[in-house]
């Protein structure tokens, strides 16, 4: 099974090249900078209102919103993080979640009354599965046809984001830290595991030593085994997980937050002076915490008591080729984002690191809304881009997916013409397929063209 965490390697000769100098110079975003970026041209406007693409670019929907799926089932609402891998049999496999909370029962996967799944990991009442979760959808790599579309994981609240892993699992966090009680029977906040392509509902356990918060996304390094979480608070740390035994995350390992080697950088935010400069790179330290299951919901503020840096609601995030790209959706003093850095060290996760640290980079930060807002998801293009998923919100909230290249300029690769974000975009490990999600009503579209 090949495994594309958004996949930087699909092409190694091609885009490692180009993605290894990356943001040699971290810049502002302004709207000068529009014109500076290379782009794909300008959009042309969709007939059926949904997503306008450059010349030469096409879409297709694969699965929405109501729509029986092979189990029976139907697709839920809210598609939201995404992820794709490529089967043993060489069919495509997108691992989709669902941020559906438990006052949204009628969005789920079942009707109300007919949702008492054996394999949900919560229900209201001892009823209904909570609708929060997880499905499945297999294709065929050149058609593109959906071949089969399953639920894979279900009873769990707000399924935000999550990634792929080396060793064929998919990673599904919870944005919801809702306690046990009431109609509730369990505590939330949790990652789950389960395996790419389960072929069915998998009754999935949290990890617990993964810390419970408002988990946003995740991804992991596959040469030291660490995953790096972001958390979706305004005053959120961004985490790293030394399991164990890599590959065997139930087994145990240690939570950290990120801080920094210089102890008066500890707020990234930038909202009320320039404390992170946007340029240059800073030499980071590692804070073990503990009590990670948090009943209190204070794991972010005890780490940043303990010298935490805060950033400003970690959200998607990419790694690959040694590097890893976060961004923050309300970061800077304009509040509209940034797109966070870290290089590893080579030694990450052991004490060697110590002598050689991490670094963290503020690579882009946003001072005008018309040209990068928000910005959410995240991945790279074959071309060495990133692309970046506009999450504003609102009646008409004119959300773009955005491309920021090597040299950190922006530039308007899509729009969602639909009232709703982008969210889950990924690319097949091939390089030949974007994917993404509409959230709302939640629609799953391939697109193809000169990228």
């Amino acid at each position: 099974m090949t495994i594309a965490p958004d996949r930087r390697g699909f092409a190694k000769g091609l885009v490692a090249s180009a993605f290894a100098g990356l943001a040699l110079h971290s810049r502002h975003v302004s709207a000068a900078m529009l014109a500076e970026g290379r782009g794909f041209g300008a959009t042309i406007a969709d007939p059926a209102g949904l997503l306008d693409l450059p010349p030469g670019f096409s879409y297709k929907i694969l699965s929405q919103y109501g729509q029986s799926m092979s189990d029976g089932y139907r697709v839920p609402n809210s598609a939201d993080g995404m992820g794709c891998a490529v089967l043993p049999d060489g069919r495509l496999c997108l691992m989709r979640n669902h941020e559906l909370g438990p006052e949204e029962l009628e969005h789920g996967a079942c009707a109300r009354g007919d949702g008492a799944l054996p394999a949900a990991f919560d229900c209201i009442g001892g009823g209904d599965a909570l609708p929060g979760g997880a499905s499945t959808l297999l294709l065929n790599p050149d058609t593109l046809a959906v071949e089969e579309q399953y639920l894979a994981l279900a009873g769990t609240i707000r399924n935000c984001s999550g990634g792929l892993t080396p060793w064929g699992s998919w990673l599904s966090c919870e944005e919801d830290v809702s306690r046990a009680g009431g109609k509730l029977g369990q505590d939330h906040g949790w990652v789950f595991e389960i395996p790419v392509a389960p072929g069915r509902i998998v009754k999935a356990e949290p990890i617990r030593a993964m810390g419970r918060f408002n988990h946003e996304a995740a991804v992991c390094d596959p040469r030291s085994g660490a995953i790096y979480m972001t958390e979706d608070r305004g005053d959120s740390l961004f985490y790293r997980f030394l399991p164990s035994e890599p590959g065997a995350l139930h087994r145990g390992g240690r939570l950290q937050a990120l801080a920094f080697a210089d102890a008066s950088l500890t707020d990234t935010r930038n909202w009320a002076r320039p404390t992170l400069p946007t340029a240059g790179w800073h030499a980071v330290r590692w804070i073990d915490l503990d009590e990670v299951e948090s009943p209190r919901d204070d794991l972010r503020k005890r780490g940043a008591r303990a010298g935490g840096a805060i950033f400003a609601r970690g959200e998607g995030i990419h790694g690959g080729d040694g590097e890893i790209y976060f961004t923050c959706t309300s970061g800077g003093p304009a509040r509209r984002g940034q797109i966070m850095r870290y290089r590893p060290s080579p030694a990450e996760g052991t004490e060697g690191e110590t002598a050689a640290p991490g670094r963290l980079q503020l690579f882009l930060e946003s001072t005008d809304p018309e040209h990068f807002s928000f910005g959410d998801n995240l991945t790279v293009a074959p071309n060495g881009d990133l692309i970046v998923c506009e999450d504003r919100r609102g009646a008409k909230p004119d959300n773009w997916l955005r491309g920021v290249t090597a040299d950190g300029k922006v530039y308007p690769f899509a729009r969602v013409t639909a009232a709703t974000k982008c969210a889950g975009v990924c690319f097949a490990p091939d390089g030949r397929t974007m994917f993404l999600n509409l959230y709302n009503p939640a629609r799953t579209i391939a697109v193809r063209g000169p990228f």
